[in-house]
């Protein structure tokens, strides 16, 4: 989870209450019940439009998949092989939950609500944006 508090530490109980029955456990902004709160027009495309691309290209069922308030079971975290992870920025986070899905992982997730950071600022540029597109082509590609 992002620690400057874009992620509600309140919603901690209800993933470790989840993660008994899943593999992995995503806080989604884009679910229903789920939403953004804060963010300009531009910053809300380039997340939802990851999301998409990456939803459509690599054929996932999950909507946010550009999120970090995630739940793993060690297990799952173990089968994805971390050592393998090419990615950086963003396109790390599409190409765990990626690994997880393909691997046959059980994968729910649950809405919260997203606030934009009170401290701090985004690592977001233009290179991790880039990285992002090609590292989904690269992932489609290896199947």
């Amino acid at each position: 989870m992002d620690s400057d508090f874009s992620h509600d530490p309140k919603y901690m109980p209800e993933l470790f209450n989840l993660i008994n029955d899943y593999d992995l456990v995503l806080g989604s902004r884009y679910v229903r019940d789920g939403k953004i709160e804060n963010w300009g027009f531009i910053r809300r495309l380039i997340s939802r439009f990851g999301s998409l691309y990456a939803q459509a290209l690599l054929s996932l069922p999950i909507k946010d998949l550009t999120g970090g308030f995630k739940c793993w079971r060690r297990e799952a975290l173990e089968k994805i092989n971390l050592d393998r992870i090419s990615t950086r920025g963003y396109a790390f986070q599409i190409e765990t939950t990626y690994r997880a899905f393909k691997n046959g992982s059980r994968i729910l997730e649950f809405p919260i609500v997203f606030r934009d950071r009170r401290i701090g600022k985004t690592k977001m540029s233009k290179a991790i944006f880039i990285e992002a597109i090609f590292a989904v082509i690269k992932m489609k590609l290896k199947k």
